[in-house]
């Protein structure tokens, strides 16, 4: 898992109520992952898919990941190398969709209060944040059960990890 403590994370900045057609545009979705992830947030944040970086976290305020069930959405930060979310509040499908596909998501009320371009280190024992200035922002915890699934890779490694090491 990419979300170690030592790591300090760039920060990109989105507002409210991102949805999944945002993270996933519809004209994309015949592509699969790998082409649907060259669109990536195009709408709102041209630059992302081809600037985002392996370890970078987005932070964006409440209600990220609204509109439809599509899996796509979730699996697009993980084939780009996006570490986590962090936001206040989440849509329940995309919550369970990103866990189920490997993202960790923290929900941290104080989110909002990050800025663009900071880099930020993540403690997902706490789970916090720790901000450039110093601040650390607490997040609600992430159950166990998700953390291995995050920790795995998603919930299909996860099966195929047990699968594998039950057959020994």
């Amino acid at each position: 898992m990419t979300a170690e403590p030592t790591i300090a994370h760039r920060v990109w900045r989105l507002g409210a109520d991102v949805d999944t057609d945002v993270l996933a545009p519809g004209h994309a979705m015949k592509l699969g992952v790998e082409g649907i992830a060259k669109f990536c947030l195009e709408s709102v944040r041209p630059e992302f898919a081809g600037e985002v970086r392996a370890g970078d976290v987005i932070v964006a305020g409440p209600n990220f990941g609204i509109g439809s069930s599509r899996e796509q959405a979730a699996s697009v930060l993980v084939h780009l190398g996006v570490a986590a979310v962090i936001a206040p509040s989440y849509s329940g499908l995309y919550f369970r969709n990103a866990f189920n596909v490997g993202l960790l998501l923290l929900t941290c009320a104080e989110a909002e209060s990050l800025h663009e371009g900071d880099h930020v280190r993540l403690d997902v024992s706490g789970p916090r944040v720790t901000a450039e200035d110093g601040r650390v922002l607490e997040c609600e915890p992430v159950p166990d059960f998700l953390m291995d699934m995050v920790r795995a890779g998603g919930l299909l490694k996860q099966l195929q990890l047990r699968l594998g090491k039950d057959k020994t």
